[in-house]
């Protein structure tokens, strides 16, 4: 078996999870890669004079060819390594090392468990549906995919901006806002929760868009069919707009006319024995803490 491991940052400390981690792979016989030059050093600190083959890039992913990745880090890193992982379709599992750890939902502490349910085959896989975007210009070079959501905001300015909005060429609406943000059912529960959007069930074949402080309290979230077509044009006081594909964003101007659609790749998430998706918004949540219930 191999493995490819994943990390954004390495931190102080992180040595001796790591030292646990490594310990556990080699248990188990399982070769390892890496994806992130800081976590190469410090595994050369915790074995020294072990050779690890350094993956830079999607291509490099395909011909290293691992069985699994594990993300190392929280729900950020989770989105960094999904865009990674998608087109050599590598199933994902997420180690958690930040806070909230809804994707990443394997607690450090469980590490040890969590690599013995995939040596013995104790896991499904769940395919997860992610976003792409296409336009004019390019957008977000050669992964432009979003598990979670995409955003469009307004930037350099206190003004609002106006977001025209299609469904397969047909007018929907004008969306005056600071922004707007279109999710897929796993990023329901991210910024489009925080910003009003409701929660979707994974495998619900719908998006939500959800207005982020809308002008007019009328214009609600509004869940659609994944398999239409959302385009969009933007006009406001400032030249330049932000738009983002998950944690990655790129600066844009009103000269950019953009389409989201459901991408031709999914993102496989390894779904543990034991794990179940309602007890983990129960406990990510905190629904039921309150006693008065």
């Amino acid at each position: 078996m191999k493995i490819l491991l994943y990390t954004n940052l390495v931190k102080a400390g992180d040595e001796v999870f790591i030292r646990q981690l490594m310990d556990k792979l080699e248990e188990k016989g399982i070769e390892v890669g890496v994806m992130h030059a800081g976590l190469l050093d410090l595994l050369g600190f915790v074995r020294p004079g072990v050779v690890f083959q350094l993956i830079n890039s999607a291509m490099e992913v395909q011909q290293f060819a691992p069985d699994f990745i594990l993300s190392l880090g929280g729900d950020g890193t989770m989105l960094k390594a999904a865009a990674q992982a998608c087109e050599a379709r590598v199933p994902l599992l997420g180690i958690n090392l930040g806070r909230l750890g809804f994707l990443s939902s394997v607690e450090k502490m469980h590490v040890n468990q969590a690599i013995d349910k995939l040596a013995a085959g104790q896991y499904i896989i769940e395919e997860r549906s992610m976003l792409a975007v296409t336009g004019n210009k390019p957008l977000f070079g050669d992964q432009p995919y979003a598990l979670n959501d995409f955003t469009l905001h307004k930037r350099d300015t206190s003004s609002m901006i106006s977001i025209h909005t299609f469904i397969d060429d047909e007018f929907l609406n004008t969306y005056w806002a600071d922004g707007l943000i279109v999710a897929t059912p796993t990023g329901s529960t991210g910024y489009s929760l925080a910003c009003g959007g409701p929660i979707i069930f994974p495998g619900s074949r719908s998006f939500v868009i959800t207005p982020i402080a809308p002008h007019n309290l009328n214009m609600r979230p509004l869940v659609i069919r994944d398999d239409v077509r959302i385009s969009f044009a933007i006009e406001g006081r400032a030249e330049n707009f932000l738009c983002t594909m998950d944690s990655r964003y790129e600066s844009i101007t009103d000269e950019y006319k953009i389409t989201i659609h459901k991408a031709a790749y999914t993102t496989r998430l390894v779904v543990l024995e034991g794990m179940r998706y309602m007890a983990t918004m129960r406990e990510k949540l905190l629904w039921g803490l309150d006693k008065r219930n």
